[in-house]
C-alpha cells in the first residue's frame, strides 16, 4: 500500500510538471503570436492560451485533455433549475487518464496591472483566498502582467498580504527552469501556491 501512495505521488508530480511545461510553452508562442490584446479580459487571454496548450504535440504524446471554464462540482447546492449557472469555474484544467485514475490540475488566472490595486486585491481575494479556503484545489495561480513593471506588481500584492497582517504568506520568488517569473507562497495548513507571472506589457494594444 505504501508504494502504491510513492508512485501515485510520483504520478501526480511528473503531470504537474507536464501541465507547468505546456501553459509556459503556450505563453511563448502566444506571445510570439502577438495575438492578445491588453484590453483583455483574462478570459479571453487564457482561451487563447489554451489554443497554443492545444496546438501542442507535447499534449496528445502525453495524453493530456484541457478545457476552460470547468465546473468544479464540489459546491454544496441543491441541484434544481439554473443550479449550474450557479457552480464556481476554475479558468484552465487539465486531466490525464493512468490506467483506472483520473488525475486533474486546475489553473486560476487573474490580469494584474502596477499601478491597479482593485486587481492586486481581486488577485488575493478571488485568486489566493480562494486556494486557502480550499474552494479551488489541486492547482496554480496565473498572474496577466497587462501594465507597468512585473516586480513591482508582484510586491503591490505582498504589501496588500501585509495590510493584511499576513505576511507569512507573501509571493517569493523561486528559480525555476521553464519560467523565470515564478513565484511560491506559503499558508496555513502547510498550504504552498504556485504563482506563474506572465509578462505581456510589451505587446500592443492596438
Amino acid at each position: 500500500m505504501g508504494l502504491n501512495k510513492v508512485i501515485t505521488a510520483g504520478f501526480k508530480r511528473g503531470f504537474e510538471e507536464r501541465c507547468f511545461q505546456l501553459i509556459t510553452e503556450s505563453y511563448v508562442s502566444a506571445r510570439e503570436a502577438k495575438v492578445i490584446k491588453l484590453n483583455w479580459d483574462e478570459n479571453d487571454i487564457t482561451s487563447e492560451l489554451h489554443e497554443h496548450i492545444k496546438e501542442n504535440p507535447l499534449r496528445l504524446e502525453w495524453s493530456i485533455v484541457t478545457n476552460v471554464e470547468q465546473h468544479l462540482l464540489k459546491d454544496k447546492i441543491k441541484k434544481e433549475k439554473g443550479f449550474a449557472a450557479k457552480l464556481s469555474r476554475i479558468d484552465l484544467r487539465l486531466v490525464t487518464i493512468n490506467s483506472s485514475l483520473e488525475y486533474e490540475y486546475n489553473m486560476e488566472a487573474k490580469n494584474l496591472k502596477e499601478k491597479d490595486s482593485g486587481l492586486k486585491r481581486r488577485y488575493i481575494d478571488t485568486g489566493i483566498n480562494n486556494f486557502v479556503s480550499k474552494k479551488y484545489q489541486n492547482g496554480c495561480l496565473l498572474g496577466y502582467v497587462l501594465d507597468g513593471d512585473l516586480e513591482k506588481t508582484v510586491d503591490g500584492v505582498n504589501k496588500l498580504l501585509k495590510k493584511d497582517g499576513r505576511e507569512p504568506e507573501y509571493l517569493k520568488h523561486r528559480t525555476y527552469d521553464l519560467h523565470d517569473k515564478y513565484y511560491e507562497s506559503e499558508h496555513p495548513d502547510n498550504l504552498l501556491i504556485k504563482h506563474f507571472m506572465f509578462d505581456f506589457t510589451s505587446l500592443h494594444s492596438a
